[in-house]
């Protein structure tokens, strides 16, 4: 299989590479479509925002964990975790409101990204 952009082909040595490779059961595809895709996945991941540290700490509450036992699993005080948990609320745009359970929500987005990926 191989998808190359029609601009590609003007660069013989590397249109001719491409098809030695589709040739052989390879793959080709090109450069600036791959980044394309990744860039449109980027976009539309709302987790994209957060920290490595901070998708850790969505997943642990994904599993049910307490702000307490979040820290224990991580090795940081309790006060750290709770920043992690706020500072996740906050690039998630969720905001406090009496009828809406952040934690849920920020659970909910998690489980809609594992979906989507």
């Amino acid at each position: 299989m191989g998808y190359l952009l029609k601009d590609r082909i003007d660069d013989l040595d590397s249109f001719l590479d491409a098809l030695r490779r589709v040739g052989s059961g390879g793959a080709v595809i090109d450069p600036v479509v791959v980044s394309r895709l990744l860039d449109r996945r980027r976009s539309s991941d709302p987790l994209a925002v957060l920290t490595t540290r901070e998708r850790e700490v969505l997943a642990l509450m994904a599993e049910g964990r307490s702000n307490a036992a979040i820290a224990g699993m991580l090795t940081v005080r309790e006060k750290t975790a709770e920043s992690h948990v706020a500072n996740l609320f906050s690039k998630l745009g969720l905001l406090p409101e009496a009828s809406q359970n952040r934690r849920v929500l920020a659970v909910l987005t998690h489980l809609r990204s594992l979906g989507a990926s």
